[in-house]
């Protein structure tokens, strides 16, 4: 088996005469605000032949990192077969049919299923709404002598499933931010600060229990960071490691893994091929050892210049926002009522108003009431502040993830009263008919407390429900006691070891009591 970086959390493998090309990008995605790094514009050409006529294209999810709808429809092959995640909705195959994409194999979750002879695959599903009600999904290849397990930035909760295929070689595995909190926040600049070390440390905790448990021959750093070439969000990158961003690079994840005594994460750009024999595992760089150091050991500059390449198609790409007046607050009372009315138990979630302000337009959005309305001094509990343009195009196109069309180009700004709430997000990603039921249902699900049937865990000196009340990680596996507080190093959340209040979102607590002797 050899496999072929793309950059972020893009793949070439090729394995017994067949070829699958795995979540390739390369047009900056989010309004232009993330770039491949490194940089994966001057693979060349034979490469990039091939990855344009695969037989096989796997596409984990449908944020702009992972699905690059202007390169699959202006590139890729579309006799190539699709193979489909088994997801609750079958939206990543009717985007897929819109680009002209006709042939699909669609699979069984966790399920493994022989593609071509010799050569099978499993595709594992994460369908919480935390992942977009899109889902999210990880790939297993392999081939009988070799295993590759794809889990890009798909927060696997169930760790044994990945395992149970077999021994890993390579494991391609996220380690960096992907999100636009806490820099976003309209929070004193110390705060954010530490809120974006704490973030980090969570994302190392929770990408290094991963590398434990599947404990591969070689870790493949993955799905980012992505990096920031317009001026006006330069300050995203993490160049010296002191800036308030939640992107760290590879070498940090090398140093990080060092310290746990693991010294197999492969350096990893755009080009670098990877050959399984034997069980054991060839690297070949693209480029001289000097080149490769250079850019990291020399960041900056090369980002400058990385910018620079890019700098007229920046320009371009922003010159295209613009759009005639949008009537954003009729169009949104039309397109958002309806879903409120269907998301009681959202709404009740959410459990305040929301205003978004962009240019000379203040939309209140009444989640108590139901109802989306002009702005006029009502008091509300959270608000966006998005430039017009960028806002009269998510509501002109009636984009249904907000998540993905907009809040990741960070873009914007934020302020909330009060901790994090996931059901007014939940609600941001889920705005069609088909979304807001499954976002329904599952909020109905949470607010009723509808207790496990599975028997509590015990860490350290306490006794502990077996399930983060967030995204239902199994905390024997990602539960931890530090401090005062166990904490659930899937995603970071803390919870107070006496009362089992969230610190992270006030609605949420644990089971938790000290074990008696």
């Amino acid at each position: 088996m050899q496999a072929i970086s793309l950059g972020h959390a893009g793949i070439f493998i090729r394995t017994r005469g067949i070829t699958i090309v795995c979540d390739p990008w390369f047009v900056p995605a989010f309004f232009g605000s993330w770039f491949v790094f490194p940089r994966n514009d001057q693979l060349p050409e034979d490469i990039m032949h091939d990855v344009c006529n695969p037989d096989f294209l796997y596409v984990s999810h449908l944020h702009g990192d992972h699905f690059d709808a202007t390169f699959l429809a202006e590139r890729m092959n579309k006799n190539t077969t699709v193979l489909l995640p088994d997801f609750p909705t079958r939206e990543l195959e009717r985007t897929f049919n819109s680009l002209g994409f006709r042939k699909f194999e669609r699979t069984v979750n966790a399920t493994e299923r022989e593609i071509a002879p010799g050569v099978s695959i499993a595709i594992h599903v994460e369908s919480s709404i935390t992942d977009g009600p899109g889902g999210d999904s990880a790939l297993v290849v392999s081939d009988g002598e070799a295993r590759l397990v794809n889990q890009n930035d798909c927060r696997t909760n169930d760790l044994g499933a990945l395992l149970s295929h077999g021994p890993v070689d390579l494991h391609w595995l996220q380690f960096s931010g992907a999100i636009w909190y806490p820099m976003v926040y309209d929070i004193p600049a110390d705060e954010k600060k530490q809120l974006c070390v704490d973030k980090v440390e969570s994302q190392f905790a929770r990408a290094l229990r991963y590398v434990e448990s599947l404990n591969a021959t070689t870790v493949v750093p993955s799905a980012g960071p992505p990096c920031f070439l317009d001026e006006e969000l330069f300050g995203r990158n993490m160049v010296t490691g002191n800036e308030t961003s939640i992107f760290p690079d590879q070498m940090e994840f090398q140093r990080r893994m060092s310290d746990i005594g693991r010294l197999n994460a492969a350096t990893t750009i755009p080009g670098t091929t990877f050959t399984v024999i034997g069980g054991g595992v060839t690297v070949e760089q693209p480029c001289s050892g000097d080149e490769l150091s250079r850019i990291f050991t020399h960041k900056l500059e090369y980002l400058r210049e990385y910018q620079a390449d890019w700098a007229e198609w920046l320009t371009a790409e922003k010159a295209s926002w613009a759009s005639p007046d949008t009537d954003i607050i009729g169009t949104l009372k039309l397109w958002w009522e309806p879903l409120m009315a269907l998301g009681v138990s959202v709404r009740q979630g959410i459990g305040g108003n929301a205003l978004i302000v962009a240019g000379d337009v203040s939309v209140f959005v009444n989640f108590f009431d139901g109802i989306v309305e002009e702005h006029a001094g009502q008091p509300y509990s959270y608000s966006f502040t998005v430039p017009r343009d960028l806002l009269e195009r998510v509501v002109a196109q009636r984009a249904v993830d907000w998540s993905n069309s907009l809040f990741l180009s960070c873009r914007f700004t934020a302020w909330r009263e009060g901790a994090y709430n996931e059901y007014l997000y939940n609600f941001l990603k889920s705005l069609s008919v088909e979304r807001m039921t499954r976002t329904e249902s599952e909020a109905k699900q949470k607010l009723q407390g509808i207790p496990s049937d599975e028997s509590d865990i015990s860490i350290g000196d306490y006794v502990v429900q077996r399930r983060c009340p967030h995204r239902n990680a199994d905390l024997s596996v990602f539960g931890e006691i530090e401090g005062d507080n166990l904490v659930c190093t899937l995603h970071g959340w803390k919870f107070d070891l006496e009362t089992g209040q969230c610190r992270n979102a006030a609605e949420k607590a644990i089971r938790i009591k000290k074990r008696t002797a």
